[in-house]
């Protein structure tokens, strides 16, 4: 038995209610590109409409004219999904609440996740939607997933609950001195600064 190897996210696809909801909230307030449309090839009385999400991959919704806007929450049984999550940058986070703000949207206020930044509020059907920002960039050549899963294993050999920035800081060493060559023969840590007349 072999697995079936997933190489990334391909796409999200939401049933939307009527065509410019959802135009209006994934690009008019997440910034989303609407980069094309086409009729629901399974279902001949929708439309499909794709937006670009910042990485080049694709969240796609469902609509129909005759469907209008639910003011809702989204259903959070077993088996539902809980929450869409958008990576966004520490300089849009920052923005985030007063943007929010701006259109009258309530949210969760600022979310201190340890190794990130999150803010959850609504999309207009009830689904709920998380900016997370990364406190930390990866070195080269390495993924955030790199990071935190050096940073879990660093937490767990410390007996600590939750990864925070003191694992991030150290995985990010640790990587570095694995996939980074030097010359030196010794690579610990070092206090370079002497004080004068020692």
């Amino acid at each position: 038995m072999r697995k079936i190897q997933a190489q990334g996210v391909h796409h999200v696809t939401i049933n939307g209610a009527d065509r410019q909801t959802s135009i209006d909230f994934w690009e008019g307030v997440l910034g989303m590109p609407f980069v094309f449309e086409q009729p629901n090839l399974d279902r001949a009385s929708e439309s499909h409409l794709y937006f670009d999400p910042g990485d080049g991959r694709l969240i796609t919704v469902f609509t129909n004219e005759e469907r209008e806007p639910v003011q809702r929450s989204a259903p959070r049984e077993p088996g539902i999904v809980h929450h869409l999550a958008f990576a966004v940058s520490q300089a849009t986070f920052a923005q985030a609440v007063e943007r929010l703000g701006e259109r009258g949207i309530r949210h969760s206020g600022v979310k201190d996740r340890g190794f990130m930044d999150s803010i959850y509020f609504e999309d207009p059907l009830g689904l709920l939607i998380e900016l997370a920002s990364y406190r930390f960039e990866p070195p080269l050549g390495h993924t955030h997933t790199d990071v935190l899963f050096e940073a879990h294993l660093l937490r767990v050999e410390r007996g600590e609950a939750n990864i925070d920035r003191i694992h991030l800081a150290d995985a990010i060493e640790r990587l570095v001195e694995r996939s980074q060559r030097s010359l030196s023969e010794d690579r610990s840590p070092k206090a370079a600064y002497r004080a004068k007349g020692g």
